[in-house]
């Protein structure tokens, strides 16, 4: 069970899964618990950063922010 519970958690987080939901599908109470124990599964997370920014500037990303007094 517990190989089946790692796999789970190496799926989620190499798919982008947020470390809040993976708590949550785990049953972890606190997501920082998920966080240290599954964090060696996301050696590439400060590339997707990068990237995720890198997006962001160049007009690509998703993201919506409000301009300044909208309201």
């Amino acid at each position: 069970m517990h190989v089946l519970r790692h796999t789970a958690a190496s799926a989620w987080l190499a798919a982008g899964v947020d470390v809040r939901t993976v708590a949550e599908f785990l049953g972890h109470s606190d997501p920082g618990f998920t966080l240290r124990t599954y964090t060696h599964l996301m050696p590439d997370a400060a590339d997707r950063a990068r990237r995720a920014m890198d997006s962001f500037f160049r007009g690509e990303s998703a993201l919506v922010v409000p301009s300044v007094g909208a309201g």
